[in-house]
């Protein structure tokens, strides 16, 4: 649909464009526009990261984010431009991982909307991230990194000295 953009984006090739989602979301219908930018921390569960990379199936996330952005267009209901944007290769600190930009006629609906669709890219779609260490090491991140009850299990294994390997975003 017109409506909703979706990409992944190679970051050999080009880095993600936060001007790129808010000119897309522009509309004179629109007064409420909510983005969410999600950049590389240095930090996780207690170790230094030096850099993350993106694996994923792009025919297949691509399709997942459209998804995510029809659900989205039904739970807020009414006119919405939703945009969705995933890096894929590796990232270094501070490079942006996603962007995420809705517009819709109040401010109400396009937080729900933006909302919606960051959390649904960060548990359904097939993206898989591996963080590289200070020490050299290397780990897949596993998915749900929002979920209360994985991030306490995640930072009682760091505190444990050990660490959990895994597939997800």
């Amino acid at each position: 649909m017109a409506d909703i953009y979706t990409a992944v984006v190679d970051i050999a090739h080009a880095p993600l464009d936060v001007s790129a989602a808010l000119d897309f979301v522009s509309d004179p219908r629109f007064g409420g526009i909510a983005t969410f930018i999600g950049r590389v921390r240095q930090h996780n569960l207690g170790r230094t990261v030096t850099g993350v990379s993106y694996d994923l199936f792009e025919p297949l996330a691509v399709r997942t984010f459209q998804a995510i952005g029809e659900r989205a267009r039904q739970e807020v209901g009414g006119p919405m431009k939703l945009y969705i944007a995933h890096a894929k290769g590796h990232l270094q600190i501070g490079d942006l991982a996603v962007v995420i930009a809705a517009a819709t006629p109040h401010r109400d609906e396009a937080f729900r909307a933006c909302r919606l669709a960051i959390e649904a890219v960060k548990h359904e779609a097939p993206i898989w991230k591996q963080e590289h260490y200070v020490d050299g090491d290397s780990a897949w991140s596993e998915g749900c990194s929002l979920c209360e009850e994985h991030r306490d299990a995640e930072l009682a294994a760091a505190k444990q000295g050990g660490n959990k390997h895994g597939h997800g975003h």
